[in-house]
């Protein structure tokens, strides 16, 4: 089994402090990053390069090519492919995507998903249907997959993907449960999703990190990190 780290992040496209937002990440010591509102329009690539090298990441997959997801890892992950994923568009709404990737970390195989759902529910619903087909598709036996579901856990859209996934913050919690609104949180609309046969080895708010300040996940961006352990079985 290898124990994987994953960090969902909504980073509101590099708006607020960046280096605090890198310093949160470093602290972390994530092998996959699973962004959300990453840059997206002009020179975004080397926005997101300058925040990967500030955590000790390097880009996976996603940004501008997915519509704002994107997946950032260390040189633990091996790429086996990548693919970014554009979803249908409702004419007046946002363009949504995902970011997706099959990678190898030690002796295991992984799918991995970065989203960020819509704010229509309608929308964000038949959107994690999509998800959940493109992780059957993906070919692995085991996928992790994160992001901004702009959902609770009543919620359908949560509660469709939960029935069908591990919710990783109900399997197994640890730190913070709220993610959003940073400075009074006091909903989970954020959250890391693993398919049967991954362990979950705690998931939640790293509040209780060393070198993860409240200061920095204040300043940061405008959502709290989810950062989860896992254990993945050998391919």
């Amino acid at each position: 089994m290898a124990v994987v780290k994953v960090l969902s992040y909504n980073i509101r496209s590099m708006r607020d402090d960046t280096a605090a937002l890198a310093r949160v990440i470093t602290a972390c010591d994530p092998d996959l990053v699973l962004v959300q509102e990453a840059p997206r329009f002009f020179r975004w690539r080397k926005k997101l390069a300058r925040l990967a090298s500030a955590s000790d990441q390097v880009i996976l997959t996603g940004g501008g090519t997915a519509a704002g997801p994107a997946i950032l890892c260390n040189l633990r992950v091996t790429v086996e492919r990548t693919e970014d994923v554009l979803l249908p568009l409702t004419p007046g709404r946002h363009r949504r995507g995902f970011a997706t990737a099959v990678v190898r970390i030690a002796d295991a195989r992984l799918g991995v998903l970065s989203c960020h759902l819509s704010l229509d529910n309608d929308e964000r619903h038949d959107q994690a249907g999509l998800l959940l087909d493109r992780l059957a598709g993906m070919g692995v036996d085991h996928a992790v997959a994160g992001g901004d579901l702009n959902d609770r856990p009543e919620g359908r859209t949560f509660r469709r993907l939960a029935e069908n996934l591990q919710d990783c913050r109900a399997v197994k919690p640890r730190g913070g449960e709220h993610t959003w609104t940073r400075d009074e949180p006091h909903r989970r609309i954020d959250a890391i999703f693993a398919t049967k046969g991954v362990e979950v080895l705690g998931c939640g708010v790293p509040t209780d990190l060393p070198g993860v300040t409240d200061t920095d996940l204040r300043a940061a961006t405008d959502h709290l990190p989810v950062l989860a352990t896992l254990g993945i079985p050998a391919a």
